[in-house]
């Protein structure tokens, strides 16, 4: 991720966060996604000052063979909100309050901390 404004985002949020929850749930964590079930298992969120960003996600569809998933993308910051808009994907919003980074996904809210 790349920040799409000419400034850094602050470097007091950058770093590593971890998947803590999905909706509510604490890890590993059952979803509805695209009318199949998924077991989320773990994942991390690394955010740079230079406004990029990488989001590794470890989970199970219903066949039952574990899947890796890396994304990157850039942000852009206002305030504690990010929009962030992923390579060859869409775009996502997330907030961050203290140490804890919420992104919401297609109406999935994933809670990472650091």
């Amino acid at each position: 991720c790349r920040n799409l404004r000419q400034q850094a985002g602050p470097a007091e949020f950058a770093g590593e966060y971890r998947l803590v929850s999905v909706n509510g749930q604490e890890l590993p964590a059952t979803i509805a996604h695209q009318d199949a079930r998924l077991e989320v298992r773990s994942g991390t969120l690394n955010l740079q000052p230079d406004g990029t960003c990488r989001v590794t996600t470890v989970f199970v569809p219903p066949n039952g063979a574990e899947i890796v998933r890396e994304v990157q993308g850039e942000y852009t910051l206002q305030g504690h909100t990010f929009t962030i808009r992923w390579q060859n994907a869409g775009t996502t919003s997330a907030t961050i309050k203290g140490r804890t980074f919420t992104l919401d996904n297609e109406g999935l809210l994933f809670t990472y901390r650091k």
